[in-house]
């Protein structure tokens, strides 16, 4: 019964990451945070987040976009230092209260149909964004937002943005754990084996997620998807204010 929860909170997360290539944290994050602390929640996400990653990127493998990934590198190993810092400076509330206002607020915008032209940024705000990412993904583990603000706003073709936003997630996830590793925050045994029951639940709902998002209607999806988003993320602010 204990289990009944977070395995289905992980099914549902990581088959919105197989179906649209991001979004699993913004679900398996928050609420897996009402039952167990928020750092443990991290880290234990971003260890799914690397296999689940892997897999989706390896079935949409020609369709990345390598540039992108070089250019935003150095700025998420520095973005995922400063994460680390704050984390440990901030009581565990306030960092809580900021994810739940995060996700909501994620949810609200994406609601929003988009309108007009999107303006192109320049190659010079990969540092500042890749930065921002690696510091979002090291405090909350959900910066797939993020990388996926900045590729709709580059010369990037649709198809190239779902293939490369868990390739670019892989990298974040990658720098984020060594400095967590570096710092002795995966040496938790109790960490190891809710990976151990989860991570089997996370890899086979990406799987079932890339052979369903064929036939799954996309706005459905996505209305769903925000509205849990919006819901999760003002219930968690509720509960960390508390």
């Amino acid at each position: 019964m204990p289990w009944i929860h977070p395995v289905l909170t992980v099914l549902a997360g990581y088959l919105v990451l197989g179906i649209t290539g991001f979004g699993s944290a913004l679900i398996v994050v928050p609420l897996l945070a009402w039952r167990w602390p928020l750092p443990e929640v991290v880290a234990l996400t971003l260890l799914m987040d690397a296999p689940a990653s892997a897999l989706l990127g390896g079935l949409n493998l020609k369709q990345v976009d390598r540039g992108e990934l070089r250019r935003l590198l150095p700025g998420m190993a520095g973005g995922a230092v400063v994460g680390l810092l704050i984390a440990d400076v901030l009581p565990a509330r306030w960092p809580l209260a900021a994810l739940g206002l995060y996700v909501a607020v994620i949810g609200l915008r994406a609601l929003q149909a988009p309108g007009g032209a999107v303006r192109l940024w320049s190659v010079h705000w990969a540092p500042v964004a890749g930065g921002l990412a690696g510091l979002v993904q090291m405090v909350f583990g959900a910066a797939g937002p993020v990388f996926l603000s900045w590729l709709q706003h580059r010369p990037v073709d649709v198809r190239a943005v779902r293939a490369t936003v868990p390739a670019v997630m892989l990298l974040a996830i990658a720098a984020v754990l060594a400095v967590k590793g570096l710092a002795g925050q995966l040496s938790s045994p109790t960490l190891w084996q809710r990976w151990l029951v989860l991570v089997g639940v996370a890899v086979l709902a990406v799987a079932l997620g890339h052979r369903l998002s064929r036939h799954v209607p996309t706005a459905a999806l996505r209305r769903g998807v925000c509205a849990l988003l919006v819901c999760s993320g003002l219930m968690l602010v509720w509960r960390a204010l508390r």
